[in-house]
């Protein structure tokens, strides 16, 4: 929704292989809002490792929860709570493919009352990018419940009703000092992109996270 805040993030950081690339078109544009920001992964990688939470988060790593609903289970229901239904984004309409697409990704399995896809998925927080040579920091809040803190339909849920949770790979949880303090880390490195209509953007997905704040549409507009 462009109202919810999209905190940096990299695409697909929470299941074994990510894509390498991403490229945004921009249809319609905004005359003095709208940017999209980028966060520049090696600045961040750097400042993330000379502190405390870098520290701890290199030793433990994360574990990403999912909470994937039922298409059929909203068939006669307003889609409170709903992120991503595991028909979406498994591709599939049968239960066994879809936990076993999940497991061929790394993805631990559990199913929950409505056919709830509930899967886990521990890993560094570091990843390794080729073109630079080294592990770069690769986890962010976009995988917590604080994703959804601007998100309609969702935010007015407690966290652990949630469809996204994030821990320490210990399945410790963070605190929420940590949790903004990995906010301010990606926010100090930022890039601002400024939108014109059929500007096309390529970047990186190893090397830049992405993101953007929320936006408010006026009558008539578009972004």
């Amino acid at each position: 929704p462009l109202s919810a805040h999209l905190h940096y993030h990299h695409e697909m950081a929470y299941v074994s292989k990510s894509t390498r690339a991403l490229a945004f078109l921009c249809k319609e544009a905004l005359p003095d809002r709208g940017a999209t920001y980028f966060s520049d992964g090696i600045a961040a990688t750097d400042y993330m490792l000379s502190t405390e939470l870098g520290q701890k988060l290199k030793k433990l790593g994360v574990c990403y929860h999912r909470s994937l609903t039922d298409r059929e289970a909203f068939n006669d229901r307003l889609e409170v709570g709903v992120y991503n239904h595991w028909q979406l984004s498994m591709d599939t309409e049968d239960p066994a493919e879809a936990e076993a697409y999940a497991q061929v990704r790394g993805l631990l399995t559990e199913w929950g009352p409505d056919r709830l896809l509930k899967t886990r998925y521990y890993c560094d927080a570091f990843e390794y990018d080729p073109i630079t040579d080294r592990n770069l920091f690769y986890c962010s809040i976009a995988d917590h419940g604080m994703w959804f803190d601007g998100w309609p339909l969702v935010m007015h849920l407690p966290h652990n009703e949630r469809p996204l949770h994030m821990t320490f790979g210990d399945d410790s949880e963070f605190s929420h000092a940590e949790l903004q303090e990995m906010v301010s880390h990606y926010d100090r490195f930022g890039i601002k992109v400024d939108w014109r209509k059929g500007d096309v953007a390529v970047f990186d997905n190893f090397r830049f996270a992405h993101g953007r704040p929320g936006i408010k549409l006026e009558a008539g507009e578009a972004r």
